[in-house]
């Protein structure tokens, strides 16, 4: 009876001891494969980082070849604007130039006139419309004279029209033409006709001219329409 119930005892043990190395085996190889299974999964994810990367790598290449050639773009389309500007401020003061050219040949010109019509000795050189045998020359409508014209409304031959008849200066006011006839006296400033005031009226005979510097000095003036 001890006996076989030794035997029984030492049976279980030896089916235990089987058993236990069988489930540490198993337990071995399962987190082997489980170990293996996790690095596979890394190695996939990985994968996809690095597909993810190179993809998003192209995008951002593509996107800064985008922006390089707006870029471009932008800077031809601002030199063309800047050549162009360019072109059409030269173009202006090459005409502003040759404006200013032609202006100031006139002013010579103008002034050569002037200085050619200056009196050496305006009390012997001068002659009034009755010694010159009467004004025939236009006569302005009462009304516009009452207008424009008499001591009261007086200019600047500067800031009127000035042109050259047969070598005398001629100026316009008010509608009018009007030549000087007498020589004007030496003694007014060179450029009377620029800095003073002058005015035109009727007076006995025929029409005159007067610089309110010099009042009493009549220069004999013929007008024209």
């Amino acid at each position: 009876m001890k006996i076989a119930a030794i035997v029984g005892t030492t049976m279980l043990s030896l089916l235990l001891g089987t058993s236990v190395p069988a489930r540490a085996q198993h337990g071995e190889h399962g987190g082997s494969e489980k170990h293996h299974g996790n690095d596979d999964h890394q190695k996939e994810h990985g994968r996809s980082n690095e597909q993810h990367s190179d993809k998003h790598s192209a995008n951002n290449h593509e996107q800064q070849r985008e922006q390089h050639s707006e870029q471009r773009h932008v800077e031809s389309h601002n030199n063309s604007e800047r050549q162009q500007s360019y072109h059409q401020q030269s173009n202006r003061t090459d005409h502003m130039r040759v404006e200013d050219r032609h202006e100031h040949e006139q002013h010579v010109k103008q002034r050569d006139v002037w200085q050619d019509h200056r009196a050496r000795n305006w009390q012997h050189e001068h002659h009034g419309w009755h010694e010159r045998g009467g004004y025939r020359g236009y006569r302005i409508p009462e009304d516009r004279f009452r207008a424009h014209f008499g001591q009261g409304h007086w200019f600047r031959v500067r800031n009127n029209p000035i042109i050259v008849v047969e070598g005398y200066p001629r100026f316009q006011y008010s509608g009018f033409w009007f030549s000087l006839v007498d020589p004007w006296p030496e003694y007014w400033s060179r450029t009377w006709y620029e800095t003073d005031d002058v005015y035109v009226d009727y007076v006995n005979d025929g029409y005159y001219m007067y610089n309110r510097r010099h009042p009493g000095v009549a220069i004999a003036v013929n007008v024209s329409f």
